[in-house]
């Protein structure tokens, strides 16, 4: 068996994650932060975990909501680069921090840039992605042109 589509044999789980990941898109945008910002994080997180299915949901919803090409071409690097605002880099560092879970905890996205709702929302959003890019690449799902 080379893998297993985890959203077909277990659908209530994978319908939770739906309900969670939904919950985490209202945060971000309660918190007063833009959707945008939002899809920037997915992507982060999912190059970091390197899903490929992730990455090109998440970059194409970013291109529908007006990101740019340059944008999407640094984001790899962002610490590197002048394109992102305060928000944004606290935000993609706290991402980053979530994802790999760093011991000890450096916390350099913390310069109050975010308020507490802003960085739990973003950390809600980062937990979440990780747990997709984990059903995503588990699955095998097809990334095709």
């Amino acid at each position: 068996m080379s893998s297993v589509n985890l959203s077909k044999q277990h659908p209530d789980a994978y319908k939770q994650l739906i309900v969670l990941n939904g919950q985490a898109d209202a945060a971000i945008e309660a918190s007063g932060l833009d959707p945008l910002l939002g899809e920037l994080v997915k992507i982060r997180v999912s190059q970091l975990n390197g899903c490929a299915f992730c990455l090109r949901m998440h970059t194409r919803d970013a291109i529908s909501q007006g990101e740019t090409s340059d944008r999407l071409a640094v984001i790899a690097a962002w610490w590197e680069s002048q394109y992102f605002t305060p928000a944004e880099r606290a935000a993609l560092a706290l991402a980053e921090q979530v994802t790999r879970l760093s011991v000890p905890d450096t916390r350099v996205w913390d310069d109050g840039s975010l308020n507490e709702q802003q960085v739990s929302a973003v950390s809600w959003l980062a937990i979440v992605m990780n747990a997709w890019n984990r059903v995503a690449i588990t699955s095998h799902y097809p990334v095709a042109p």
